[in-house]
């Protein structure tokens, strides 16, 4: 079945080859017009069309194999914007209309961009590729089921045995055919660190926001609630002074009343610390702390942790106050009754879940408080996951990928398939690569053909081949026993390569924020 699918992408791949032999010369003959005659208004269109063509293969690569093949290309310009006068500037000049400067800017931005380039070169290159890596696999078939017709009886099985391997080495063809794709196509370590520098600028200016607004908050609620009740408290106890010598007992009921307000504006100080840092939060963790705030809802919660480790102070914040968020709008918008919080650590992510059984109906677009929990989180790259048909239930889901940073991967069993390659590598390893091909390859090199030759020479098969297929079929074979080696080496590697990755910079100090 894996090789039907496989045969099946495969004439997908050649349909696609060659549609590029088509694209091909009027790519090239609109690059040599831009540049060539000066028409570069001819470039845009081109680099687009390009990137619509990689991005499908970077769609169907990911579909393929399940690995995301994230686009490589440079963040898009902003649009331009008119200066105090109206008019829009590009470098000495002024437009009245934003037309010029946007086009100018999109010219700039695609022919600096390294994966334009590349978008070309694999273009150009993919039918040469696609095809020849075609002709491995159809040219083993083809000769394994024409030599079982033209040679001696006795060759066969050997030529049934070439066919077959032709057919089982289409998923290694298409496996290549991806690493190929993979390597101009994907992003590259400059792409990536810009798309980070932008989402960590993005992310800045939402945290100086959002800390903006907070400080507001502090000061409204500061200078409405205990401020107020601390002037209203010093003006009862200016009247009690002036009353307690000519009337004890009215001072002594505005004595009452000042000691009623201060304790209402140590409440209400109380509560404004507690919604700054929670005290809980700081002494006993993330899920006391949730288990609290839990206790104080009218709704039925249960929390379930399960966290071997304390998190950093700034990620066990902003995670609280999320489940904080999400717990008030079940209560107020939700009217939810039932709700189920679990937080739990996965590899080096922390993750939180919340189901309730209210209304539902929750969307992040509409500007309501979970837009607020995701700028929240988007400095620590944490997602919010939202699943709120109307009429409920709500399942949310929170996702911080770097929470634990220090954590190690388990380590996990090799899979038995890849047990199964690696020993079979290592066993049959020599056979292909020394007596049927060095050993083979110095016996046809010394035409060791008489007497004892003759024995030896029984063990090597390319010598009973015809004259044409006797070194492709010595070079087959050397390159075969070198692959199995290599890929009983590199398999153990691959497995556990995040595994080692970590464990070797686990100790290196890193930068904080």
């Amino acid at each position: 079945m894996r090789t039907v699918v496989a045969i099946r992408r495969l004439v997908v791949l050649a349909a696609g080859a060659a549609t590029h032999l088509v694209v091909v010369p009027f790519m090239l003959f609109g690059l040599l017009l831009s540049f060539g005659l000066g028409m570069v208004f001819l470039f845009n269109p081109i680099a687009l069309q390009a990137r619509r063509l990689t991005e499908h293969v970077r769609r169907r690569t990911t579909l393929w194999s399940g690995v995301e093949l994230a686009a490589p290309y440079h963040p898009a310009p902003p649009p331009p914007v008119p200066e105090y006068n109206g008019w829009y500037r590009v470098d000495r000049t002024l437009y009245k209309t934003p037309r010029y400067p946007a086009w100018n800017m999109r010219w700039k931005w695609l022919i600096n961009d390294p994966a334009t380039w590349r978008d070309f070169l694999w273009i150009t290159l993919n039918p040469l590729i696609t095809f020849s890596l075609l002709a491995l696999p159809l040219l083993a078939v083809g000769y394994g089921l024409t030599s079982a017709w033209w040679l001696a009886p006795w060759t066969a099985p050997f030529g049934i045995a070439a066919a077959v391997a032709g057919l089982i080495a289409v998923p290694w063809v298409l496996l290549l055919h991806d690493r190929w794709t993979r390597i101009l196509l994907s992003a590259t370590r400059r792409s990536e660190l810009q798309a980070r520098v932008q989402s960590l600028t993005r992310a800045r200016v939402n945290a100086a926001d959002s800390q903006a607004a907070e400080l507001r908050r502090i000061e409204r609620d500061l200078h409405d609630g205990a401020q107020a009740r601390l002037v209203a408290m010093g003006m009862t106890l200016g009247a009690a002074e002036e009353l307690i010598e000519r009337d004890p007992q009215a001072a002594k009921a505005l004595l009452v009343k000042a000691r009623e307000a201060s304790a209402a504006a140590l409440s209400e100080l109380r509560q404004l610390v507690r919604g700054i840092h929670p005290p809980v939060l700081a002494e006993r963790g993330l899920g006391d702390a949730v288990r609290a705030m839990a206790l104080d809802t009218p709704l039925n919660v249960t929390v379930t942790v399960d966290l071997p480790e304390r998190l950093d102070q700034p990620v066990e914040s902003a995670a609280y106050f999320a489940v904080s968020e999400l717990l008030t709008n079940a209560t107020k918008h939700g009217e939810a009754r039932n709700v189920t919080i679990d937080i739990s650590k996965s590899g080096a992510a922390l993750q939180i879940t919340v189901a309730d059984d209210g209304n539902g109906g929750a969307d992040p677009s509409r500007g309501s408080g979970l837009r607020g929990i995701e700028r929240r989180l988007e400095p620590f790259d944490g997602v919010l996951a939202v699943n709120s048909p109307p009429g409920g239930p709500t399942l949310l889901a929170i996702d911080l990928p770097h929470a634990f940073a220090d954590a190690v991967p388990a380590k996990k069993p090799m899979p038995k398939w890849m047990i199964a390659v690696v020993t079979l590598c290592y066993a049959l390893a020599w056979l292909p690569l020394f007596p049927q091909g060095i050993v083979a390859a110095v016996f046809k090199i010394g035409q060791f053909v008489e007497s004892d030759g003759e024995i030896m020479r029984a063990w090597c098969l390319a010598l009973y081949l015809p004259e044409f297929w006797q070194w492709p079929f010595i070079a087959f074979m050397i390159a075969l026993g070198t692959i199995m080696y290599v890929a009983a080496t590199v398999l153990p590697i691959w497995h556990s390569k995040e595994r080692w990755m970590k464990e070797a910079t686990a100790g290196r100090p890193r930068l904080g924020c």
